[in-house]
């Protein structure tokens, strides 16, 4: 094992200051911008059935 294999498994699963891992760090960050993707999707999906209703 190579001393850059070595400092590149610390990086991936040390833990942070909280005390979380950064793949840890990445999953919150990706429901985050899921839910807000989401709440978009919604908002858009109602806001086609509202113009589509006008329209006729």
């Amino acid at each position: 094992m190579s001393t850059h294999s070595l400092y590149a498994w610390k990086r991936k699963f040390a833990k942070t200051a909280s005390g979380e891992t950064e793949k840890d760090a990445e999953i919150r960050r990706l429901k985050r911008e899921l839910a807000r993707v989401s709440e978009e999707r919604d908002i858009l999906k109602k806001a086609t059935a509202y113009f589509a209703r006008d329209a006729k």
